[in-house]
């Protein structure tokens, strides 16, 4: 655990000194891989291995995205605030250190959850360009938020796909409607309406901005509180 300890820090203290972020971020992979040596699987199950993954990749899409900005102060210090909270809060939540069901055991699993909360972050990415944006009014923000929501939009989508053959081989059918289904649903639906919206010259800007910002709402929401406030098969 002292190396989450640290990646926290290094998060925080990115606010002062930039290179800090990457640090983090590479503790943090270090991290993940070491979960996943030491388990025999993919360290992507509960809380608390989700949230460091979705804390890394996070870090890792802005450090990306970073380049094609002048100014990135502001877009880099959100990135490393949101990503220290995560961080956190995953050191508050217990490790799930249990062999993973028969049912778990596929590769249709593994790529479900990996591009489900890389395409989280992406849209966490967006949310922070969002809010950047209506700060400096800079447009170049408010199209990389976009950009960002378009490339998260093609990894939730294949990842639904792959989800829903991982459910067949699991449940003998593609869709059950549990919480986390319902939600999921809702959330795609949302992301769909926002790349539509953005095809119309009166989105954008403010109104785009606003709608990644809430598209991150629902997403941390179909994350977290349907995993916490609603029975699901879903564990993370």
């Amino acid at each position: 655990m002292w190396i989450l300890a640290l990646s926290f820090g290094a998060y925080l203290f990115a606010l002062w000194k930039r290179p800090l972020l990457y640090v983090g971020l590479v503790l943090q992979v270090v991290y993940i891989f070491s979960r996943g040596a030491e388990l025999g699987r993919l360290p992507l199950v509960g809380p608390h291995d989700t949230l460091i993954f979705l804390a890394a990749s996070m870090a890792a899409f802005a450090a990306a995205f970073a380049y094609a900005l002048k100014d990135r102060s502001r877009f880099l210090n959100s990135v490393a605030v949101i990503a220290a909270l995560f961080t956190a809060f995953a050191m508050t939540t217990p490790q799930q250190n249990s062999p993973l069901p028969p049912v778990l055991k596929t590769i249709w699993f593994e790529c479900h959850v990996v591009l489900a909360f890389m395409s989280y972050a992406l849209f966490g990415i967006a949310a922070v360009f969002g809010g950047v944006y209506l700060k400096d009014r800079q447009t170049s923000f408010e199209g990389l938020g976009y950009r960002a929501v378009l490339i998260g939009y093609c990894l939730f989508t294949l990842s639904m796909i792959f989800g829903g053959i991982w459910a067949y081989l699991a449940w003998g059918t593609y869709w059950i409607w549990t919480p986390k289904e319902l939600w999921t649903s809702i959330l795609f639906a949302y992301y769909s309406f926002y790349l539509h919206a953005r095809l119309r010259q009166w989105w954008i800007g403010r109104p785009m901005a606003v709608l990644g910002i809430a598209g991150f709402a629902i997403t941390m929401f179909t994350y977290l509180g349907v995993s916490l406030l609603m029975k699901s098969s879903h564990s993370f």
